[in-house]
Formats: structure tokens, C-alpha cells, sequence
């Protein structure tokens, strides 16, 4: 991945996620143009859209994931609790532990429910039995899975069904304690019963975490977010309350993408 060489600025912000003038190009291809976003703590912010207009790539800058792509280009800032997380000497690891991740589909490790939760935790050098053990267990319960899997946390992940996995990967990602859940799609390979537990979850867990899903579910994004933004062709096209998004769209193509005119 190719960066601008920026200096380490950390700044008093209202925002817990922002995004200044942000372009990214694949190659000679801009996939996002000049998008600015910010995003207030405790909130759940739904990111809308047809596919390919952009939300998942713009998703993944918040934790540096395009890192791994290569021959993408970055330029304007993501900005984190105030610090351009692209600046110069910024350390990746510290980024991701602070900005956790759950995937369109539930990707278990082939362990136990117990090591999938402590995974992190290991990699992070902790040894104390105990602290991981309280950690497992208070990360089960947060992600509403701990009454369904308390007998049975060494048994395999894999066991589980779609919708307990997911839970779990949410556990997994809240386990090394951050205070950002970025939301790619989480209940689009789920049975609705799974998805209905998936978004009593999130709502719940705004509490403690700032959220922001990505959904091709219109109803899921009023549902359960606090504002919504739509984009189109790489790039955010408006921003907005929810209520607001859904019932008095600013911009033509905002309402016509919500009508189900295009999209």
C-alpha cells in the first residue's frame, strides 16, 4: 500500500471516527472520492448503498484492512480518538486492537469456543489464567452467547450454527477490548431468527462501543442505526439522521436508492 508521509497529529475531536478529503485509488482505479465523515461516540452508523459504490472499501480504512491490498493508494486522513491512524510510525497492530472487526461471514477459528475468545488475548502476550478466563466469559455475555454455550466453551467452534458463530466472532473481536465494532454485512448469510439476535446485539453493545455496519438491508439500517450514510460511485452522497435518511432525503439519489429505483 502506497501513503502520503504524514507527521503524528493527535487533536481534542468530537468524533471518534473521521475521515478528511479521503481518496483511494486500486491502482490507476479511484474507488473512493473525497469522502468526509465524522462519527460521534456510542452511536451505531449505518453505511447504505448498491454494491461496489465504496461503503466496504471505506469500512476497512477505519482499521487499516487495505493495508493488505495491494497497489492501493491512500490520501486525506482517517482520523481515530483524535490521531491520523495513516501517519508516519503509527504502530497497525495498536489500531486494530482498538478498532475491532466482524465479517460478512462468520469465520470461527477451528478451535474451541474458549481459544477462539482468547485468541487475542494469547497474541497479546497475556498469561494470566484467570484474567482470561474472566475476559472469555465476560465477552460471551456481552455477545449474547454465554447461556447457550457456558456448559460447552471447549467444545468446537465449528460446531456452532451460523448465527452462534457470528456471536462469537463479535465475542472474539470485543475480547481485546476496544471501543470501535466495524460491521461488514454481519446477518446477510444468517436466517432472519439469527439476524433478529444479531441486531438486539448491537443495539445493546452501543453502550459500550462505537458501531458502524455496512448493509445492503434498507430495513436493518433503519432499524437499528443512529444516522445512515448512502453512498454512490466512491463516493458519500449525503449523511444524515436516520429518520431523516429514510423519510426526507436531502439528495434525488439518496431517496431514489431508497425507493428502490436503482440499486
Amino acid at each position: 500500500m502506497v501513503q502520503e508521509n504524514k507527521p503524528v497529529n493527535t487533536v481534542a475531536a468530537p468524533f471518534k471516527l473521521e475521515s478528511r478529503n479521503l481518496n483511494l485509488f486500486y491502482g490507476p482505479k479511484q474507488a473512493l472520492k473525497d469522502v468526509s465523515i465524522g462519527i460521534a461516540p456510542n452511536t451505531i452508523t449505518a453505511f447504505i448503498g448498491p454494491s461496489g459504490c465504496g461503503k466496504s472499501t471505506f469500512l476497512r480504512c477505519f482499521n487499516r484492512m487495505n493495508d493488505l491490498i495491494e497497489g492501493v493508494k491512500i490520501q486525506g486522513d482517517i482520523v481515530v480518538d483524535g490521531q491520523d491512524i495513516y501517519a508516519n510510525g503509527m504502530d497497525v497492530y495498536e489500531v486494530r486492537n482498538k478498532v475491532g472487526m466482524v465479517f460478512q461471514k462468520p469465520n470461527p477459528f477451528p478451535k474451541s469456543i474458549f481459544e477462539n475468545v482468547a485468541f487475542g488475548l494469547r497474541i497479546q502476550g497475556e498469561k494470566s489464567k484467570s484474567y482470561i478466563a474472566d475476559t472469555v466469559e465476560d465477552a460471551l455475555k456481552r455477545s449474547a452467547l454465554w447461556n447457550e454455550v457456558s456448559d460447552n466453551v471447549h467444545k468446537s467452534a465449528l460446531a456452532l450454527s451460523g448465527g452462534q458463530q457470528q456471536r462469537l466472532c463479535i465475542a472474539r473481536a470485543i475480547a481485546v477490548k476496544p471501543s470501535i465494532l466495524l460491521m461488514d454485512e454481519p446477518a446477510s448469510a444468517l436466517d432472519p431468527l439469527s439476524t433478529t439476535k444479531i441486531e438486539e446485539l448491537v443495539r445493546e453493545l452501543k453502550d459500550h462501543y462505537t458501531i458502524v455496519i455496512v448493509t445492503h438491508n434498507m430495513q436493518q439500517a433503519a432499524r437499528i442505526s443512529d444516522k445512515t450514510a448512502f453512498f454512490y460511485m466512491g463516493e458519500l452522497v449525503e449523511h444524515d439522521l436516520t429518520e431523516k435518511i429514510f423519510t426526507n432525503p436531502a439528495q434525488k439519489s439518496t431517496e431514489n436508492y431508497i425507493t428502490g429505483r436503482f440499486g
